[in-house]
């Protein structure tokens, strides 16, 4: 517990000393927050209605700087859940370890108290994640139906959280069933699933459509795509998201290239098939399944359902959502790899410091 309090505060003090990295100018959440405080209105725009909805209180207490302030706490919590997350998978220090270098890269500073969803749909995917590899040991409402929470919210700050969602819910699901629970695995997922049905009902009285997007010009496609087509041309912005060399991730957070070595581990874990006799190993083998199909859920959301991703600093804003998450995998490569692992976590850091010296 003292470690992850730890954690916490290191993660909270950077992010505060973060602040300004990201531009607030024309930010329509926080226009929308505004608008919504000061004359109790509401600004119709394809942005959205529930990331506003949730800024709203810190914005009337605090104005910008408290909702700052909450969204770095939220994001910090985040990291910390990806921590407990990656103890399911490895021991500590390299659960923390890898938790950290994680919330210390540079996507993390500049986006933690970026006025954005992103960040807080990390957060509940972390927790969602957490709860529902809980649920695989031991299905009991508490885990389950917090997992069903969580997965409830994330259609309402951004219809592309629904992508990495899924995941998440179908493996809630089939975990409740093989520990002989699937009444209340199919209970947790009709409620997430009602969650997306209420959703739609209530955009179709603000937008008159299922979606925000509703809201755009008619012939504008929300995702910048109309075909199926121009949508299989983006293919190669899954390695510009994670590789290009001005702003991919691994550019300004080479650490999280120890997830790829995280996914070799599985797999060669899974041939040799010990899972099957030693139920530790079973466990963990599920938990980074499951990270590691959340962060590719992340990613292929991110390739092609933005319009475009070389409008923001660091394209890899779009894959902030996947961070938290990612922090088991990137532990279970820091266990296996530490010399590796130590030279790209130096490498993260020295980058997240270039931010603050540039």
């Amino acid at each position: 517990m003292i470690r992850l309090a730890a954690l916490a505060a290191v993660l909270v003090a950077v992010y505060v000393a973060g602040l300004g990295l990201e531009p607030l100018a024309g930010n329509p959440y926080l226009r929308t927050a505004e608008t919504l405080v000061d004359e109790g209105t509401l600004v119709r725009g394809a942005w959205g209605l529930g990331f506003p909805l949730l800024i709203a209180p810190a914005e009337a207490i605090g104005g910008v700087h408290a909702i700052e302030l909450l969204l770095i706490a939220v994001a910090a919590l985040g990291f910390v859940l990806g921590a407990l997350l990656a103890r399911r998978i490895v021991p500590e220090p390299y659960a923390s370890a890898g938790a950290a270098l994680a919330g210390l890269s540079a996507p993390a500073i500049v986006y933690a108290g970026e006025i954005g969803p992103e960040a807080t749909a990390g957060t509940l995917l972390a927790g969602a994640t957490l709860c529902t590899a809980v649920a695989r040991d031991a299905p009991r409402p508490a885990p389950v139906f917090g997992a069903a929470a969580l997965l409830a919210i994330l259609p309402w700050l951004d219809p592309r959280f629904v992508v990495p969602g899924v995941p998440v819910a179908a493996a809630l699901y089939v975990w409740c069933r093989r520990g002989r629970h699937p009444t209340l695995g199919l209970i947790a997922v009709e409620l997430a699933a009602a969650s997306i049905v209420l959703y739609a009902t209530f955009n179709e009285r603000i937008y008159a459509g299922p979606t925000p997007w509703s809201a755009l010009p008619a012939g504008i496609s929300a995702t910048g795509a109309h075909t199926v087509a121009e949508h299989l041309e983006r293919v190669p912005r899954l390695v510009t998201l994670l590789a290009d060399p001005a702003d991919g991730l691994l550019r300004w957070a080479p650490a999280f290239a120890l997830a790829f070595l995280a996914a070799w581990l599985l797999r060669r874990s899974r041939s040799e098939g010990l899972a099957r006799v030693v139920p530790a190993r079973a466990s963990a083998e599920a938990a980074a399944g499951l990270a590691l199909a959340v962060v590719a859920a992340v990613l292929l959301a991110a390739a092609f359902l933005t319009p475009r991703i070389d409008t923001v600093p660091f394209s890899a804003r779009y894959l902030v959502p996947a961070l938290p998450v990612a922090a088991a995998p990137v532990a279970w490569g820091l266990r296996h790899a530490p010399r590796v692992g130590a030279v790209l976590g130096a490498a993260t850091l020295a980058l997240s410091a270039w931010l603050f010296v540039s």
